[in-house]
């Protein structure tokens, strides 16, 4: 079938999205006839979509989302869609605006990206400035002169950021381990005693094995005496990552100082935590090579349990890696990563997506990955629909580890790894779910301030960007009423 173009004909987007097409249609495993056929293109027309010598038009996307259920934030870019969600979050609060257009948010980020980010980073330090005034005055206490001039930038925020905005993936630190994993020629069960050996004979460093490390402490290592302590309460996983770390200082470390100088961060404390989740980030790859790390993922199904015992290391360590598995032209599914606490504090959020995690108000109680820890070590499943109509697919388990002594508390968390509905056939644990089933699936958003469901039970209170009605003669499943969608308070869907 032929077809010509309007030039009066809108189109999608000014970036034109060739290779994302191209997924699609690779997913579904079709030829690109068989796929231009189900659009009413020609082969050749597809072709050029294909090769970006030809835009995708709004009359393409109709039929797209009619034949695959795809909408516009498919074709828009992951950092993108991110960075639009994080504006919204911005911009909903009723003290910095009072309800900014969707379509103004998207024509910013598309426009001026690097203004965008600006803001965002802005608007997050006026939310830590807000949450330090407001510890400050709860306590009665006063800045002194030894203040922290750098806390209102948060290090630990300034480097999840750093590892979201890359979207998890490191390409220089990924070849750099995989060179390491060639030279070495590692066999599986020999990982700790071939690093180990490399540590001894190329930087004269020897490994001891402590039980008298002071409680809490995993490793230590000084150079003065060319010497790394590791706990003996470590599991051999455990251990082998430690010394990859170090690896990591000792052979890479102009690598190193070079992408933290790349995150220009505010504070000596923020660049060091950064190197320090570099070095960490390069032992996972050592220990998982990429390349051979993917193509037992594939063969796995993505089956997390499966590869701790290939791979002798954690539930945590694999899933976190599994998040990085982004390398151009060899990717993976793009999973998102989080690691949460009982009281809902996310220590760990990586997204290979375009899924948004806010920052602040929570996240949402009817997220499955709550729900792990009534069922501590067991894998929960759960289809999620967010508020922009996308479906995920949602795998939690708690992680625990034991304690060094009696009477020390255990430190649990829950890990949750997702993916879009459309990937997940490629995990074992789509088996037996209706991943196309909106209507069954859990209606989850990214906390109560920014979600707009109306009648959710669980809600804890009303929307930023919404207007709250109070009616003292009406009460309903939900305990806030909201003004209506349309209504000059409310801010339209954004992608």
């Amino acid at each position: 079938m032929g077809h010509t173009t309007d030039p009066r004909e809108p189109l999608m987007t000014t970036i034109h999205m060739g290779a994302r097409l191209r997924r699609l249609r690779e997913e579904h495993g079709l030829t690109q006839a068989a796929f231009a056929e189900t659009l009413g293109l020609s082969a050749s027309y597809l072709n050029q979509l294909e090769k970006d010598t030809r835009p995708v038009t709004s009359r393409v996307l109709a039929r797209l989302s009619e034949e695959y259920g795809v909408d516009s934030t498919f074709f828009a870019s992951d950092a993108d869609t991110r960075l639009i969600a994080e504006l919204t979050e911005a911009l909903s609060d009723p003290q910095v605006s009072t309800g900014i257009p969707a379509g103004d948010v998207i024509d910013l980020v598309r426009a001026h990206p690097s203004l965008a980010r600006a803001f965002a980073v802005l608007n997050q330090r006026y939310r830590n400035s807000a949450d330090l005034l407001a510890a400050l005055t709860e306590s009665r206490n006063a800045l002194s002169d030894e203040a922290d001039t750098f806390a209102l930038a948060m290090p630990h925020e300034e480097v999840r950021d750093y590892f979201y905005q890359r979207q998890n993936y490191i390409d220089s630190l990924d070849t750099a381990a995989e060179e390491l994993t060639t030279r070495i020629r590692m066999n599986r069960g020999d990982v700790r005693a071939e690093l180990e050996n490399r540590l001894a004979e190329i930087h004269g460093v020897r490994v001891v094995r402590r039980v008298d490390l002071p409680d809490g402490l995993w490793h230590r290592f000084s150079a003065r005496d060319r010497r790394l302590d590791l706990s003996a309460h470590l599991t051999g996983g455990q251990q082998a990552f430690r010394v990859a770390s170090e690896l990591a200082f000792l052979e890479h470390r102009e690598l190193l100082d070079q992408l933290v100088a790349d995150g220009a961060f505010s504070s000596p404390a923020a660049g060091a935590l950064a190197q320090r989740g570099l070095a960490n980030y390069f032992a996972a790859a050592v220990l998982m090579p990429y390349q051979r790390f993917l193509d037992t993922a594939e063969d796995f199904r993505y089956d997390v349990e499966r590869l701790m015992t290939f791979y002798a290391t954690g539930y945590e360590t694999v899933c976190h890696r599994l998040s990085t598995l982004q390398r151009p032209g060899a990717s993976g599914v793009p999973f998102s990563f989080v690691r949460v606490d009982r009281a809902g504090n996310m220590s760990k959020r990586q997204s290979a997506s375009g899924v948004h995690f806010t920052t602040s108000g929570g996240t949402c109680p009817l997220w499955n990955v709550y729900e792990t820890f009534s069922f501590p070590g067991k894998i929960m499943r759960q289809v999620a629909e967010l508020p922009d109509g996308r479906l995920h697919l949602w795998v939690s388990r708690t992680v625990t580890t034991r304690p060094m002594r009696f009477g020390q508390p255990r430190k649990t968390f829950a890990i949750g790894l997702g993916c879009e509905a459309r990937h997940a056939h490629r995990t074992v644990y789509a088996q037996g779910l209706d991943l196309a089933d909106a209507d069954a699936a859990t209606k989850i958003g990214s906390g109560c301030r920014m979600c707009e469901r109306p009648a959710c039970p669980q809600r804890a209170f009303p929307p930023l960007n919404r207007t709250l009605k109070v009616d003292a003669h009406r009460s309903s499943l939900s305990p806030y009423l909201l003004d209506e969608p349309h209504s000059p308070a409310a801010s339209p869907a954004l992608p």
